[in-house]
């Protein structure tokens, strides 16, 4: 099943402090003023925030759905073909990219408001 960013929008913004913004003259999401996420113009691309060692692993074992251009090599993010990339997967990056960006009381919060 492929994903929108529709489909980004609504999995980020569950997440405490994830606010939608603009950057590079498109759509994206922050955490507070840290970068998140970004819909690329292609419509179909999402540059995500993304640990180093998990993008390897991601180029490595899915490269259909997970790339990289020159530009982005430098950088903590990956590229994520929405048309390409499982939900779940989608879902856990989105929660880890949350995790890596929110203020400890955020995170702390959310723990403690969990069933």
């Amino acid at each position: 099943m492929s994903a929108t960013y529709d489909d980004v929008c609504r999995l980020a913004l569950a997440f405490p402090g994830v606010i939608e913004g603009h950057a590079y003259g498109g759509s994206s999401l922050h955490v507070g003023r840290k970068f998140l996420g970004r819909l690329r113009e292609d419509g179909e691309t999402l540059v995500l925030k993304v640990d180093q060692a998990e993008r390897e692993n991601l180029l490595e074992e899915m490269p259909d759905a997970f790339f990289l251009t020159d530009h982005y090599q430098p950088h903590p993010l990956v590229l994520v073909n929405l048309l390409a990339v499982k939900m779940p997967v989608l879902e856990r990056l989105i929660e880890e990219a949350w995790r890596a960006l929110a203020p400890k009381r955020v995170l702390s919060g959310y723990e403690k408001s969990k069933p």
